[in-house]
């Protein structure tokens, strides 16, 4: 069942259960987009009302990080750990790998998305790639892309254009494509193909992920003061205090 959490959705499932379902819609082209929700997102979401709505018409909306998780959990949900994208990704290639279906990678600097894919190609045989494409294009260029991508015949879309950007695109676009599933993937692409390093796995078994990329990455400070806003906003509802959003979850 799904978590409502200050308005947006959030369907409390681990990874092997997001990409058994997500592979049935890539099989049936469902056309089905899915968010990997996070905190930052969250706050987003309590001054753009357009996009809250965008989150939860989303067919799966993953709890990315671990401020969610804790919240999700205090709510009784049987979570034992996030779905980030970069381990979504690996899921999902290994098992298209095996069942023949492409995916497509949009997003990232020139040449991102093709380092992610020729790691991807190289870790998991068989895996076919329909296409990759960096995120720098303007708005009027979409229609031909997302053309460009449904002669791919791609059945996995990976949108790695940053949020809210890669969630307002797939709304838009996502059908024309014909990708079975598009799924808004951050800065994965950059992980994978190793032009970005992820904290160790120890920074990440203890929830502070955040901060190892903040210490290696000052400049995001001014993004980080949405993880206070978040408690600040949690303690508030949690209390009662708090004025509630468009209800979304029956």
């Amino acid at each position: 069942m799904s978590l409502e959490i200050l308005g947006c959705r959030l369907d409390p499932i681990d990874a092997d259960e997001a990409t058994e379902r997500i592979l049935g819609f890539m099989r049936e082209r469902t056309g089905a987009q899915i968010v990997t929700l996070g905190t930052e997102m969250v706050v987003y979401a309590q001054r753009d009302e357009a996009f809250r709505r965008i989150v939860n018409a989303c067919a799966l909306s993953l709890c990315d990080t671990v401020g969610l998780l804790l919240v999700a959990r205090r709510r009784g949900a049987q979570l034992a750990e996030r779905v980030t994208g970069v381990e979504l990704i690996e899921h999902l290639a290994r098992r298209a790998a095996g069942e023949e279906l492409s995916v497509y990678l949009l997003g990232g600097a020139e040449g991102a998305a093709a380092d992610a894919a020729a790691v991807l190609e190289a870790r998991f045989p068989g895996l076919r790639i329909a296409g990759v494409r960096n995120g720098y294009f303007a708005p009027e260029e979409s229609a031909q892309i997302a053309a460009e991508i449904r002669a791919s015949g791609a059945a996995l879309l990976l949108a790695g254009l940053g949020s809210p950007r890669q969630e307002r695109w797939l709304a838009e676009f996502l059908a024309a494509t014909g990708a079975g599933a598009g799924i808004g993937v951050g800065g994965s692409f950059d992980v994978i193909g190793g032009r970005a390093e992820r904290a160790p796995v120890i920074w990440r078994r203890l929830g502070v992920e955040w901060l190892y990329r903040l210490v290696k990455e000052p400049q995001r400070w001014r993004r980080q003061l949405a993880l206070p806003y978040f408690v600040w906003l949690i303690a508030l509802d949690t209390l009662g205090l708090r004025p509630k959003k468009e209800r979304t979850v029956s």
